[in-house]
């Protein structure tokens, strides 16, 4: 399921050998809203950093050192997909850009051994007026982060 208003875009990365160069947002892009601030996060193995949304700023999230599980909530009253969950793994192995959009609930979860970045370009500067958030074990987000052996 494939929450509405979520975005996924493969991302170039052009290896040699001296290293690689992986692109991520360019403004010609027909994805490209405007832009606010690029930040990185950084993420340890097993370590979660959500729940939270924004209430105007569009995110757009590539990870580019590890690999994390994001996952993604939709509580907004009007949408298609109220009520629906989306994992997304993304990082060396799946290098996509993601867009969410505002008043989507979305948290990430550090996967595998390494410690994984993650580069965000946001279409506002931050603002603490504009961000909610709750704890990643809330009854209210129908949601267990813990491991799952499919």
């Amino acid at each position: 399921m494939t929450i509405e208003g979520i975005q996924i875009h493969p991302l170039q990365r052009i290896p040699d050998e001296r290293g690689t160069i992986l692109k991520m947002l360019r403004s010609d892009a027909p994805h490209f809203q405007k832009f606010g601030e690029i930040y990185f996060s950084t993420v340890y193995p097993g370590a979660i950093k959500g729940w939270h949304l924004h209430t105007k700023i569009t995110l757009n999230y590539a990870v580019i050192l590890g690999t994390i599980k994001l996952v993604l909530y939709d509580d907004r009253e009007t949408s298609k997909t109220q009520g629906e969950v989306q994992e997304l793994f993304l990082g060396e192995d799946n290098y996509c850009l993601v867009t969410i959009p505002p008043l989507i609930w979305n948290g990430f979860k550090g996967i595998g051994t390494t410690k994984a970045m993650v580069a965000n370009c946001a279409t506002i500067p931050h603002d603490p007026e504009e961000i909610q958030r709750c704890n990643p074990f809330t009854a209210s987000i129908p949601y267990d982060w813990s491991l799952k052996h499919h």
